[in-house]
């Protein structure tokens, strides 16, 4: 197994461990993080994942080894196990979970590089932690691979279409600062600190109501590509069925005196 999950309540951290191969997903591993993910957002009991690559590194990308033994030529590349696929109800990538619409949060603890196709996973998580040396990058770009799994729909969403189309035609290394600047991250912490950060943030998350956040969540993920007014009576149709879940009874919370003075420690 390449792909272990570690529980500490309601927060899973899910680990991809090829640290000899940079992390870099092979077809073995991308279903081993399907998996997973689909694991996650099915046990009621999971509430906000961490994603983490073990030794180092987040994911050099797709492994090259395993797309180079495609030696048939461009008339076999339908062959390559590394295509889309549709398991369960719910559609598999290339590098495993790209393709997944998850209802609960994931964030990307990155250290060392999140580059090509490991780029695409970070940006498939909902935020990203990034260690002061970590780093992404179309380094894709070098070897005629292009992006598949997410890459050329969800940066221009993160940083806009200029950024994005100066990083997809250079391929050129992006440093943690610059990601934060360019809003490609969340969070920078120093060298050995991303997971331990990112699992902070996935327990703060943890504590909150659960329904309300999700839909949220979905509503802000759903307005893209819609005009103002759809995306304003998406978000009013969602959200009022949450005050009757739990808004309600969060008011009443705070009118018996919770949060006041702004602690919420007992939220």
């Amino acid at each position: 197994m390449t792909v272990r999950v570690e529980k500490d309540g309601a927060v899973w951290t899910v680990i991809h461990s090829r640290y000899e191969a940079r992390n870099a997903v092979d077809p073995t591993s991308a279903g081993e993080l399907f998996n997973a993910f689909i694991e996650f957002e099915n046990d009621p009991d999971a509430l906000v994942a961490v994603f983490w690559g073990e030794g180092g590194a987040f994911c050099a990308g797709a492994d090259l080894k395993a797309v180079s033994a495609n030696a048939g030529g461009p008339q076999s590349v339908d062959r390559l196990d590394f295509g889309t696929t549709v398991e369960g109800g719910h559609s598999r990538g290339p590098m495993g979970p790209s393709r997944l619409n998850l209802s609960k949060p994931v964030i990307a603890a990155v250290a060392g590089p999140a580059v090509a196709g490991g780029m695409e996973l970070a940006m498939w998580a909902d935020m990203r932690v990034m260690e002061e040396t970590a780093y992404m990058g179309v380094y894709c770009r070098r070897w005629g691979v292009p992006l598949i799994d997410g890459g050329t729909v969800r940066l221009p969403r993160l940083v806009g279409e200029g950024r994005a189309l100066d990083l997809i035609m250079t391929g050129r290394q992006v440093m943690a600062e610059e990601c934060l600047r360019i809003g490609l991250c969340e969070y920078v912490v120093p060298e050995g600190e991303a997971r331990t950060k990112a699992e902070s943030l996935a327990h703060e998350i943890a504590r909150f109501p659960q329904q309300c956040m999700r839909a949220d969540m979905a509503s802000a993920k759903a307005q893209f590509g819609q005009p103002m007014a759809a995306a304003l009576e998406h978000e009013f149709a969602h959200g009022k069925a949450m005050v009757a879940a739990e808004g309600i009874a969060g008011a009443q919370r705070f009118a018996d005196g919770a949060g006041r003075s702004g602690d919420f420690n007992q939220i």
